[in-house]
């Protein structure tokens, strides 16, 4: 593996501006490396998520984690919940378990590498650092209308026209 090939851009800063919101986390801070519990050979837990200062007119959610920097042409999405309540401005950490875990109608779309779950940080061994991007988009409309057979990329495109406003975190990981 090329240590030194160069990594994706933020594929979100390359969508059209929408208002930015925070989230924050107990398990993770910004810029600095993912903790081995939300890896895939560490304990593959998802982490605790929060927000606040999305807009007041929000319908409802949606929650991913996209690796842009996989070795792949689309990068690797790792986990993504659909149609979380907009009441909800927190998952806890394991929320990404089942979507037993999640409350009222939000579920687990199927991650990249075949699940419907969180799939923790796995990037190939001696590769460049991956970031991880935990985002949280607000949404105008109360549900995408996808079902649990619904890509994560086609879950992306879809958001697109109903995002009103988005928050995110990134943390790195490598071997």
């Amino acid at each position: 593996m090329d240590l030194t090939r160069p990594t994706a851009p933020n594929p979100y800063e390359l969508l059209p501006a929408v208002p930015s919101f925070t989230v924050t986390s107990t398990d993770l801070t910004d810029a600095d490396p993912m903790p081995a519990l939300h890896t895939a050979g560490g304990g593959n837990v998802s982490p605790q998520l929060a927000w606040e200062g999305f807009p007041p007119e929000t319908k409802s959610f949606a929650v991913t984690c996209f690796d842009p920097d996989a070795p792949t042409p689309a990068g690797f999405w790792h986990w993504t919940v659909l149609d979380v309540d907009s009441d909800t401005t927190e998952l806890e950490q394991g929320a990404g378990e089942s979507d037993l875990t999640l409350a009222g109608a939000a579920f687990h779309l199927r991650h990249d590498g075949g699940g419907h779950s969180y799939m923790g940080a796995a990037p190939p061994k001696g590769d460049v650092p991956h970031r991880y991007i935990f985002a949280v988009h607000a949404l105008d409309i109360d549900t995408l209308g996808l079902d649990e057979d619904a890509s994560a990329t086609r879950a992306a495109f879809t958001m697109l026209f109903h995002t009103i406003a988005r928050g995110y975190l990134t943390v790195t990981y490598s071997h």
